[in-house]
C-alpha cells in the first residue's frame, strides 16, 4: 500500500524543477497527477511519461493559474480524468532580481499575479472539488520570506503573502477537513535557477557554506516533504510553514 493510493493531485508549474519533482514523487506514491504547465508542453509530457512509465496515472494540462477560467478548467480536467480531487500543490511561481528602485509596476504585477493571485484562484477553483473527507492544500513558499535577501523585494513580498494566506485558510477550511500548509524551499538546484544565472560556482559555494547540512537542495528533497504533507501521515498538521532548506535560514 502506497501513501497516496487512490488520491488525485494537481501540481501547478510542474513541467520542470521543484514542481516536476513533486509531481513525480506523488505519482510514485500512488496518486493520479494532473501535471500543469504554462508554456513548456514537452517538459510536462516528459514528467507524465516518467509517471506512467512506472505504472502511474498522469495527464499534462496547459493553463495560466493567474486566470480564473484556466484555474477552473484545470480542476475540471482533473475531475474528468480521475473522478475526484484530494491534493492541490500550488507550485507555479516566478521571480526576478533587481534593486528596489529598478522594479517596475509591470514586474510587481507579474510576480504577484502568478505567486499570489494564482494560488488564490487555484484554491478557489479546487474547494468545491474536495469531497466530504477533505484534502490537502500545499502552497509552495520560500525561505526568502524570512531570509529577505536584497534584490528580491517583490518575490519576498509575494511569498510572505502566500504564508499569510496559508495561515488564514487553515483556520477557515479546518472544519471541512481541508488542511492547508506551506512548504518553503531554500536554495534548490533547478533548471529555473540555472536559467536565472544564480547557480554559478561562487553562488553555490556561498550557499553550501551557509547550509548546516552542507549541500544545495535538490527537487527530490522538497518532493519528499510534499508527499508527507499530502499523506495521512500529516493528518494533524495544518497552518504550518515548513522550511526545507538544510538548515539555511
Amino acid at each position: 500500500m502506497k501513501r497516496l493510493d487512490d488520491k488525485v493531485a494537481i501540481v501547478t508549474g510542474a513541467s520542470k524543477g521543484i514542481g516536476a519533482g513533486i509531481a513525480k514523487a506523488v505519482g510514485a506514491e500512488g496518486a493520479a497527477v494532473l501535471v500543469n504547465y504554462a508554456r513548456d508542453h514537452e517538459g510536462a509530457e516528459r514528467v507524465v511519461r516518467e509517471i506512467t512509465g512506472k505504472g502511474g496515472r498522469a495527464i499534462a494540462v496547459q493553463g495560466d493559474v493567474a486566470q480564473r477560467s484556466d484555474a477552473q478548467r484545470l480542476v475540471a480536467e482533473a475531475k474528468n480524468a480521475f473522478g475526484r480531487l484530494d491534493v492541490l500543490v500550488n507550485n507555479a511561481g516566478v521571480f526576478s532580481f533587481a534593486p528596489f528602485e529598478q522594479f517596475s509596476e509591470q514586474e510587481f504585477h507579474r510576480q504577484f499575479n502568478t505567486n499570489v493571485l494564482g494560488t488564490f484562484l487555484m484554491i478557489e477553483a479546487a474547494l468545491p472539488a474536495f469531497g466530504a473527507e477533505g484534502g490537502s492544500i500545499i502552497n509552495i513558499g520560500s525561505t526568502e520570506s524570512v531570509a529577505a535577501d536584497p534584490t528580491l523585494s517583490i518575490y519576498v513580498a509575494s511569498k510572505s503573502a502566500v504564508d499569510g494566506l496559508t495561515r488564514v485558510l487553515s483556520k477557515e477550511f479546518g472544519p471541512r477537513k481541508i488542511r492547508v500548509n506551506a512548504l518553503s524551499p531554500g536554495g534548490t538546484e533547478t533548471e529555473g535557477a540555472h536559467a536565472a544565472g544564480v547557480m554559478g560556482p561562487e553562488f553555490k559555494k556561498q550557499v553550501i557554506a551557509s547550509t548546516p547540512l552542507g549541500r544545495l537542495g535538490q527537487p527530490e528533497d522538497i518532493a519528499r516533504v510534499a508527499v508527507f504533507l499530502a499523506s495521512d501521515d500529516a493528518g494533524w498538521l495544518t497552518g504550518e510553514i515548513i522550511f526545507a532548506n538544510g538548515g539555511n535560514k
